[in-house]
Formats: C-alpha cells, structure tokens, sequence
C-alpha cells in the first residue's frame, strides 16, 4: 500500500518540485498540496482518507506551520509531522520536536535522504538525524540533568522499559517482537501502555519524554 502524503508549503514551485520527486520513488503517492496551514486543515478534513505523512512548511501565510501542527496533533493524531524547513534553528527544532514532530529536515536536504526518511516515519514513528539528534541531546536532556525524573510519579514495568529502549533506538514493532521474543500485538500494546501512563500522544512523544527523563541509554 502506497504512503499518502501531504504538503504543505506556500511556495508552488517547491511543492510542485517535492511531488514530482517523491512520485519517482515507487510506493510514495501525495493526495494533496496545501499552500498555508488553513488551506492544509481545510483539504483534509475535506477528505474522505487521512494522509500518512504532512511535509510542513513552518514560516507561511494566513496559518503557519507552528499553528497547524498543533491542531493536527490534536485532530488528527496519526498524521505523522515531517517538518521542512528553510529554518534549521535550535529554537525552531525543539519547539517542532515537543509539539510532536516526527522529523525536522532543512530544505536543503537531498531528494534521497527526505525519501528515506518519510519511510523511517512511516516504519517506525519518528526519525532524527545526527544534527536534530545533537540538539536533542544538547538542549532537551542536559536540562533535566540533576532533576528528578517525572517517571517517578509513573510505575513501568521492566518489559516496557526494554520496549521503550528499543523505540528510541529505532527498532520497528516487528523487529522488538523479534528481539523480546514477543507477538507484534504485544508490542503494540506495551507501547500504548506507555503512551497512557506518560500521556504522550505518538512515538516522538515517547522518545522526547524517555530522554528528558532519563529512562533511556542512547548509544553515542
């Protein structure tokens, strides 16, 4: 089944670029273009299927991209966030990352690598490449160093903690039930589990919360 996508940027020779790229790549199909964030909301709850992935643009008129994730995110939860931007700044991939962005790319990224990581999105929940992943650790972790762990209000069993290892270390739900010799329906529910109790709302969501908190080990 092809993956859906959605973008969302006001300028059209950049969006009319984007699709006949990603429309080259077998399995990737883009149902819709969106030239704001209210044009973006009003496409899709206009239509009859939801998209897998949104490309969003940040900086755009009558509704920026800010804006609209926030909506999405709490309209449409399974919409998973790819932000492209030509703002690569600290402030703007934080603020993306904790509203629930499953990716953040520069608009200077290779056609390959946007490709790639629509399908690491898609496949796993989220994906951040070495340069968001520095910043991740250089401005979300480092300050909740020192401070107690929210989880501590929270009881998780020692298999989600495993489960959640594995998410944030990008294993898909196949290969954890793989590696913990589990079904991928007990998988799925160890990490609805841990969505409910650290009220996140995607797997980005666990991962920044995991992070912050220190749940995790992540290789350097």
């Amino acid at each position: 089944m092809d993956v859906l996508i959605a973008i969302a940027d006001d300028e059209a020779l950049f969006r009319r670029g984007m699709r006949l790229i990603l429309e080259d790549y077998p399995g990737l199909q883009v149902m819709l273009e969106a030239e704001n964030g209210q044009d973006l909301l009003d496409k899709i709850r206009a239509s009859d299927e939801l998209p897998d992935v949104l490309l969003l643009d940040l900086k755009m008129p009558v509704m920026g991209g800010i804006e609209a994730a926030e909506v999405i995110r709490r309209e449409f939860p399974s919409i998973l966030i790819i932000v492209i931007s030509s703002h690569f700044s600290k402030a703007f991939i934080i603020n993306m990352i904790e509203i629930g962005a499953s990716a953040y790319l520069g608009k200077n990224t290779a056609p390959d690598e946007v490709v790639e990581t629509i399908r690491m999105v898609r496949e796993k929940g989220f994906y951040y490449n070495t340069s968001v992943m520095a910043i991740i650790r250089e401005n979300i972790m480092a300050p909740m160093q020192g401070k107690n762990s929210r989880d501590m209000q929270v009881e998780i069993t020692n298999r989600e903690k495993e489960v959640l290892q594995l998410i944030c270390e990008e294993y898909t739900t196949q290969e954890i039930a793989d590696r913990l010799f589990l079904s991928v329906r007990t998988v799925d529910g160890h990490r609805n589990n841990l969505l409910s109790k650290l009220g996140c709302r995607n797997t980005a969501g666990l991962v920044v919360y995991a992070l912050q908190n220190g749940l995790v080990k992540i290789r350097e």
